[in-house]
């Protein structure tokens, strides 16, 4: 039998087990067009172990996970790599070494895919959608601009509005956009005037950051009250908006402070930290695939302290300046056909001066966030910033800025 042979009944195989009840799909989605995520799902493998997979040698199995992951490079293809992985823990650990970051792949697999830096050569296109009815935004991995498809599912966020702030909740599951759902990932928060806004994470950008607890404390009533901060949220990103007070034209001028990132990440060899799996509270509707979870049951509430002690440390992002066009009389900047739409959210995001950036580190787009259509914009990022990070960036284009314009 050859292996183009096996490959193709090892995935009939794989699929008619789904199609038993065994499917996969999990936080990440299966379907281009499903927001859902499977909750628990008791459905045991009895069926595949008594296959003629169960028993297959090991240096034939890798080989035949090694072509699958090569030949499954877009999706909805590429569920099937998802699901070899769901099959046992053998399988697991195989496709675990196997199934490559971004970073090295250019390709987003798994849920934790989203948390890891993008690719160091290219821009991963991505576009997102907004729904204005219910304030939600998602976010899809694509080549087009999804004018027939909604393309594969990443992630969504939920605009909340409070008295003095705004938060933007962020969750692997479109259709439970909660910070109490097992799938919040992270959110952001603006300031009252939507100038300032941090980027939280529900766990720390890699394992062995170092963080210290909060202490600081205020006065209410003579009495001494420490600050509630809900557990499990980690400042990773401050982004700020200039004031515009003397109204002047021109599109908004942004900064944003990396705080997870060190300056040095976009340097010939830099690198940048990344996550290699949830936090267990994070995984609780995916009680078959412990791959992902972590040792660490940790849900204290602590703030990343600075990389190197002083903020210089940290990468620092700045809109690329546009340039005017007499004969159009717009502001414009070269998008590579990616944004057809003028509007004052449209940005590129390369590496600020101050970090020592010159000549092509400085010239880098590392993000580029434009308007295609009415709700939709294109998002494009690379290496060192990841898909959640990039997501909360540019959700914070979304929100008024009055004082900004």
């Amino acid at each position: 039998m050859s292996f183009k042979s096996i490959i193709q009944d090892m995935k009939g195989e794989l699929g008619s087990i789904s199609r038993k009840g065994f499917d996969v799909k999990f936080g990440y989605g299966m379907r281009s067009r499903s927001h859902r995520v499977v909750q628990d799902s008791s459905v045991t493998v009895d069926a595949f172990k008594q296959s003629c997979w169960a028993n297959m040698p090991p240096e034939l199995l890798r080989d035949v996970l090694m072509r699958i992951e090569a030949s499954e490079s877009t999706w909805p293809p590429r569920k099937n790599v998802v699901a070899c992985s769901g099959v046992c823990r053998n399988w697991r650990e195989i496709m675990k070494e196997i199934v490559k970051t971004p970073e090295i792949s250019g390709k987003l697999t798994f849920p934790i895919s989203l948390k890891q830096p993008g690719p160091r050569d290219s821009l991963l296109q991505c576009y997102i959608k907004r729904n204005r009815s219910n304030q939600t935004y998602y976010l899809y991995l694509g080549l087009n601009q999804a004018s027939n498809d909604d393309g594969k599912f990443l992630l969504a966020a939920r605009k909340c509005r409070r008295p003095t702030c705004t938060d933007y909740i962020i969750s692997l599951n479109g259709d439970d956009v909660s910070k109490g759902s097992s799938t919040y990932i992270g959110k952001l928060r603006s300031n009252f005037l939507g100038t300032k806004f941090t980027v939280y994470d529900a766990q720390p950008p890699n394992a062995g950051v170092k963080v210290t607890k909060r202490r600081s404390t205020r006065l209410i009533n003579m009495k001494q009250v420490s600050p509630r901060v809900p557990a499990g949220n980690y400042a990773v990103a401050h982004i700020s908006y200039e004031l515009n007070v003397l109204g002047s034209r021109g599109p908004r001028r942004m900064q944003c402070v990396m705080d997870a990132i060190p300056a040095s990440s976009i340097e010939p060899g830099g690198v940048a930290p990344t996550q290699t799996e949830f936090l267990h509270s994070n995984l609780d509707t995916f009680p078959s695939l412990p791959f992902f979870r972590s040792k660490s049951t940790r849900t204290e509430s602590f703030q990343l302290g600075p990389l190197s002690g002083q903020k210089d440390g940290m990468l620092v992002l700045r809109n690329k300046a546009p340039r005017w066009h007499e004969q159009l009389q717009c502001w414009c900047l070269n998008f590579n056909g990616r944004v057809t739409v003028a509007s004052v959210k449209n940005f590129q995001l390369v590496a600020s001066p101050e970090n020592g950036a010159t000549g092509q580190e400085h010239e880098n787009v590392i993000l580029q966030f434009g308007k295609v259509g009415k709700d939709v914009f294109t998002m494009d990022y690379q290496y060192p910033i990841s898909a959640f990070q990039a997501f909360a960036v540019c959700l914070s284009s979304f929100d008024t800025k009055i004082a900004c314009e």
